[in-house]
């Protein structure tokens, strides 16, 4: 027989048992679909992490109580109990530090927060910084309107205000001028003297969805506890891990710790960030790609379970088919392929259900559309190995048939 009899012969004996080729390709689109979903959800994270990147320039980090990020509750009470960095500290750590940095800013932050003015008023998701006059340089903004804080600001605890372009949408649509406008912030009136320009989205969320008033007002109104963040500028590329060290131990100084007492606060950068999703990454690639070879395995075995029915089955058809000259190899290779398609259906299935779901994640990030080459043509060897190896032990005993014995046997 040739291959494309062959072929045809496998397809249509498949069809006429449909019910159970698709219960037995359900197992395999499964186990692929789990792999895919995953994979592509995280190649869709992490492009947003690389594109998100911006919120620190190349040549910044912060200081802060907690680590940028929490994959699990190991240590977390650790940190909780640190001291909170104060402002004193911070403006000590300004003062060590002096010309060896390009750019210091300190900030204090809340989220949650409710914007108002006249008779429109924002969602009640802006985050509200607390923040001195090196903020927009420290941390990427440039103003489009208006103008930043300034030193005095920060001195006189003056209830002044720079906006975010989503907040200047929602309260002046149509191109209003804000500038002087009263806004009220959780029932607190400031004056708007200045407007960033817009910055865009990272990891999914808007980065001009904030208030920034002086740091010492946040401090004297709101919350007089919070611990604050430094946020550091090396001068250059080239001094960017000597100004690291150098805030180091400018921290510790200003913290008033002893020689062997550890750091008690975090050094975020872009790189220990990218690490640590890094490794997040990892370990749910390990886990998904553990559950999605055993969802495969099982599913395999029930392909060579279908497959040994199949051959009980069709015992009667086979001796015919060798009573009248059919080569075991024609045989062996049309239930090799009965296996394979049952495989590879079920793979094709995973295949375009898991890149759907995981593009979800994308479209949640606002980014184009991912289809994960790498993870597709894995998928695609192993549903093909799936099929070969459970399939061949039943094309073997039905190529071994004794064709007498199939057609006393066989119904």
């Amino acid at each position: 027989m040739k291959l494309k009899e062959t072929i045809i012969q496998a397809a249509y004996s498949l069809q006429a048992n449909r019910l159970r080729s698709w219960l037995t390709t359900l197992g395999v689109a499964i186990g692929v679909f789990s792999i895919i979903a995953v994979m592509t959800a995280l190649q869709a994270v992490d492009q947003s992490v690389a594109s998100g990147l911006s919120s620190l320039g190349s040549n910044t980090f912060e200081i802060q109580k907690y680590p940028a990020t929490f994959f699990g509750g190991h240590g977390r009470s650790r940190f909780i109990n640190r001291p909170d960095i104060t402002y004193a500290e911070g403006l000590a750590f300004k003062k060590l530090m002096g010309a060896k940095a390009g750019n210091i800013g300190l900030k204090v932050s809340r989220p949650g927060n409710q914007a108002v003015y006249g008779n429109r008023s924002t969602n009640p998701d802006i985050t509200l910084f607390g923040a001195d006059e090196n903020f927009a340089s420290a941390n990427g903004f440039d103003i489009e309107n208006g103008r930043n804080l300034v030193k005095n600001d920060i001195r006189y605890s003056r209830n002044v205000a720079v906006i975010g372009r989503d907040v200047m949408n929602t309260l002046f649509p149509g191109g209003e001028n804000p500038i002087d406008k009263p806004v009220k912030v959780n029932g607190k009136l400031y004056r708007i003297i200045g407007v960033f320009m817009n910055k865009g989205a990272a990891f999914g969320q808007s980065q001009d969805n904030f208030i920034v008033i002086p740091i010492s007002r946040y401090l004297a109104h709101i919350d007089i506890k919070k611990s604050i963040s430094v946020t550091v500028e090396a001068a250059s590329q080239k001094e960017y891990l000597a100004t690291i060290d150098q805030a180091i131990g400018a921290m510790r100084v200003a913290r008033g710790l002893a020689v062997r007492e550890p750091n008690n606060f975090e050094l975020r950068t872009n790189e220990a960030l990218v690490e640590s999703f890094r490794e997040f990454q990892r370990t749910i690639s390990i886990g998904a790609f553990i559950i999605s070879f055993m969802a495969l395995v099982t599913a395999g075995v029930g392909i060579m379970n279908i497959m040994l029915v199949s051959v009980t089955e069709r015992t009667k058809e086979i001796g015919v088919r060798k009573s009248v000259g059919a080569p075991r190899k024609s045989i062996l290779r049309q239930f090799l392929l009965e296996a394979l398609f049952l495989s590879l259906t079920g793979g094709m299935i995973g295949i375009v259900i898991g890149t759907g779901a995981g593009n979800i994640v994308a479209l949640a990030f606002n980014l184009p559309p991912i289809l994960p080459i790498t993870w597709i043509i894995i998928s695609i060897a192993v549903c093909s190995g799936i099929g070969m190896i459970f399939g061949l032990f039943p094309a073997y005993r039905a190529a071994n048939l004794n064709p007498v014995d199939a057609l006393r046997t066989g119904k």
